[in-house]
């Protein structure tokens, strides 16, 4: 699945990005760690993957779209 970055706090590690029909997804330090990444920008577009429905729904992994999601290449 793919997204854009939104908000980002570095001090945290947390934030949010959008999905592309607008909803915002939140995520928090572990989702952020787990893609590798060291800082994220508004408007990047990232490659997520998700959990949960509706308002529970939340991100648990994010990278760069153009990284490579491990999940995909343990298949």
């Amino acid at each position: 699945m793919q997204a854009t970055s939104y908000t980002f706090d570095p001090a945290t590690r947390t934030g949010s990005v959008l999905l592309d029909d607008g909803t915002p997804v939140p995520f928090d330090a572990p989702a952020f760690d787990a893609g590798g990444l060291r800082l994220l920008r508004p408007g990047q577009r990232l490659r997520i993957r998700t959990e949960g429905t509706g308002e529970a729904r939340r991100v648990v992994f994010l990278t760069l779209q153009t990284f490579p999601d491990p999940a995909d290449q343990a298949n």
